[in-house]
């Protein structure tokens, strides 16, 4: 409830003065009901002049939510325009009590200094522990009921006193200086990337953007930023986008740093694996913290670096209330706690490019020698020359470049690599005869087929639709308007005979094939690693990610080409990748001249021209008509906000889009927070969904 959105006082009685510290879970009465709540600051007094309830029940005396990271849900929810108890509930993971009694592996390594995390200091809590009489204290509510309760106090709750800044190495109360060693040789092809390391073991705070070379290891290069980091006295928190390359980091630290130096915190590890690596970090066990968006708000003591890697991933937005993304949250945590930060990936998207060119981030990137060393040679079979040799090349799905560059490389032995963004057999299909694409009769939702003896079935509803006959024409036959990986798969099988074809995808994904001769069939995200490297790599059906009604499909066509362009073998030794696509178009010759910079300084400035994010900040205001017509009518945007729309939205709902400039975020943010607490407080049926910086605006 936005009208909520604040801290409320409550007396601490004598009883629970010892376990009552900044941080901990407690239980309050609010508006006659017993609600869980989060102890933020204890103080003196209150300005409330009216009667204080007490707190009725400290849950747990673990203070899980560090100072830092309360300061850092304030600042999200700021921004993201939502509720901080929303940020909570994303940043500190479900209490498992059974893992909170359990014995510390290592008690030894916990900190001294960390009282001020913990919580501990009775002069930061405001309170002597053999004080007998209550004293105030500021509680966040995680999910108060409407209706009148005690008298709000303050802003933000949290103790500004309580800034939980990283010491500069060798100052008194840092931790001492890792023994692990810093190698820069793994980034020695970087000219930056020695003196970002060296900013890191020095305890500074260098900020850079990282395009990865083909074949890089980056997760090795990440845990030897982890481990610069650890030998300047301070620690590291890095989100990745999935569990794949949490594998491969996880395995990475393992090697450099050994077992039991970091934690991994993932949704998909089960509460209890969950919550104890939370409190490893919390407690100041471990300095490092790794992790899909789910560790984006890990606490680490004295942090000292936040890296992203793939930031352009859209598994690093969070779809639940107030939908922050990981890279967003990072970089505010690199600016209040003054961290380092580092954002990687095999290309680089506009957001990464406004760092650069801002000058809030430094590009860190190999000289043109270097690539033309590394990187595959990439041919597109649209250009003109491919169309003189082979007039079929603009339409055949496989030209004749692909399937030669297939055939050689499996004659010298070596594995082939075929993208396809499509998975299953046939995802969509049409009439034979006129071409009209095959609807299902029951809800209007695409027909396909997933097999090639399967009857075609609705890919919303599940129907089958045995007995289908095209509304337009009455025709019976079906041709494929779309082929899937699988069907792929079938017709490369049966144009190479004898040669192994391999499949992974959502159903059974791969992490590494063997370097013999091999077709590998993989949708974008799921292609394994290939012992020694790919001999090829065919990017098919271009058009499929070229041509979507979203402002990042060249931006997002690139990622994904390049991640798979990536495993293959440099020009040198053989490595080629052949791109079924025009070459004149600019995310094509991002991928032939392996320059992701350059495309997104000019996707940036494109955007910039037409008024897109991030060149400007939008949000999005979704729900009934009148609904989201009541809450802009409520908010008094800033100067020059810009209303666009409506444009439909799913479930008979529409949507608004409001622009300002990049300057004017913060107003934007605060202006619909507070016209969303007016309907709260008004107890409006209808809900508005409110989104800034969507990822999808259309």
């Amino acid at each position: 409830m936005p009208h909520l959105d604040r801290p409320f006082d409550y007396l601490v009685p004598a009883g629970l003065a010892d376990d009552a510290v900044p941080g901990v879970r407690v239980k309050v009465r609010f508006a006659g009901q017993l609600v869980d709540g989060w102890l933020l600051e204890r103080v003196d007094s209150s300005a409330h002049d009216g009667r204080l309830a007490y707190l009725e029940k400290v849950v747990s005396p673990e203070p899980v939510l560090a100072p830092e990271v309360a300061r850092l849900a304030r600042a999200v929810a700021d921004r993201y325009a939502g509720n901080l108890a929303d940020v909570l509930r994303l940043a500190v993971p479900p209490r498992h009590a059974r893992v909170e009694k359990e014995p510390r592996a290592d008690p030894a390594r916990v900190d001294p200094a960390r009282a001020d995390s913990a919580g501990a200091d009775p002069a930061r809590a405001g309170t002597d522990p053999g004080d007998d009489g209550p004293t105030p204290s500021a509680v966040d509510l995680s999910a108060p009921p409407a209706g009148d309760g005690p008298a709000p106090h303050g802003a933000g709750g949290v103790d500004p006193r309580g800034a939980d800044r990283a010491a500069p190495p060798g100052a008194a109360g840092s931790a001492p200086r890792d023994a692990v060693g810093v190698d820069p040789r793994g980034w020695r092809d970087y000219p930056a990337g020695p003196a970002f390391l060296t900013a890191l073991a020095d305890g500074r705070a260098p900020r850079a953007v990282w395009s990865a070379l083909a074949g890089e290891d980056w997760a090795a290069r990440y845990a030897d930023a982890v481990a610069a980091t650890l030998a300047g006295g301070r620690g590291a928190v890095v989100v990745v986008a999935d569990a794949r390359d949490l594998d491969r980091l996880d395995a990475a630290l393992t090697t450099l740093l050994g077992p039991g130096r970091h934690v991994t915190l993932s949704a998909a590890l089960g509460p209890a694996r969950r919550y104890r690596a939370f409190l490893a970090a919390r407690r100041g066990d471990v300095p490092v913290v790794i992790g899909t968006r789910a560790a984006m708000f890990a606490p680490v003591d004295r942090l000292g670096l936040v890296a992203i890697w793939d930031d352009g991933d859209d598994l690093h937005a969070e779809p639940r209330a107030p939908y922050p993304h990981a890279r967003e949250v990072l970089l505010t945590r690199a600016r209040l706690a003054d961290a380092a930060a580092l954002v990687g990936g095999w290309t680089r998207t506009a957001e990464g490019q406004l760092l650069v060119e801002t000058g809030w981030a430094r590009e860190v990137v190999a000289d043109r020698a270097t690539l033309r060393a590394r990187t595959p040679a990439v041919a597109p079979t649209g250009d003109d020359p491919q169309l003189a040799r082979d007039p079929g090349a603009a339409t055949a799905r496989l030209p004749s470049l692909a399937w030669t560059t297939a055939r050689d490389t499996l004659r010298a032995d070596a594995p082939v690599l075929v993208q396809v963004p499509r998975r299953g057999y046939l995802p969509s299909v049409s009439c034979a005869d006129c071409r009209t694409p095959a609807r299902c009769p029951h809800c209007a939702g695409p027909l396909a087929l997933r097999a090639a003896d399967a009857p075609p079935a609705c890919r919303w509803c599940g129907r089958v639709t045995a007995a289908y006959a095209c509304p337009q024409c009455g025709g019976r036959r079906l041709r494929a308007a779309v082929t899937g990986a699988r069907r792929t798969a079938e017709e490369l099988g049966r144009a190479f005979p004898g040669v192994p074809v391999r499949t992974s995808g959502r159903d059974e994904v791969l992490t590494t094939v063997p370097g013999g001769a091999a077709l590998v069939i993989a949708t974008p995200g799921a292609e394994p690693v290939a012992d020694g490297g790919y001999g090829a790599v065919l990017l098919l059906d271009s058009w499929a990610l070229l041509t979507r009604a979203d402002l990042r499909a060249g931006e997002e066509a690139l990622r994904r080409w390049l991640s798979a362009a990536a495993l293959a073998r440099p020009a040198p030794a053989g490595g080629k990748v052949v791109v079924v696509a025009d070459g004149a178009l600019a995310p094509v010759q991002a991928l032939l001249r392996w320059d992701p910079g350059w495309f997104a300084a000019r996707e940036l400035a494109e955007r910039r021209e037409l008024g897109f994010p991030p060149a400007v900040k939008m949000a999005s205001v979704t729900g009934g008509a009148e609904a989201v017509a009541d809450l802009l009518a409520q908010a008094r945007l800033p100067d020059g906000a810009e209303v666009l729309g409506p444009v439909p939205a799913d479930e008979d709902r529409e949507r608004m889009l409001v622009r300002v400039p990049r300057s004017r975020a913060a107003a934007l943010a605060g202006a619909l927070h507070t016209a969303a607490g007016v309907r709260s407080a008004r107890r409006a049926a209808e809900p508005v969904r409110l989104q800034v910086d969507p990822l999808a605006l259309f």
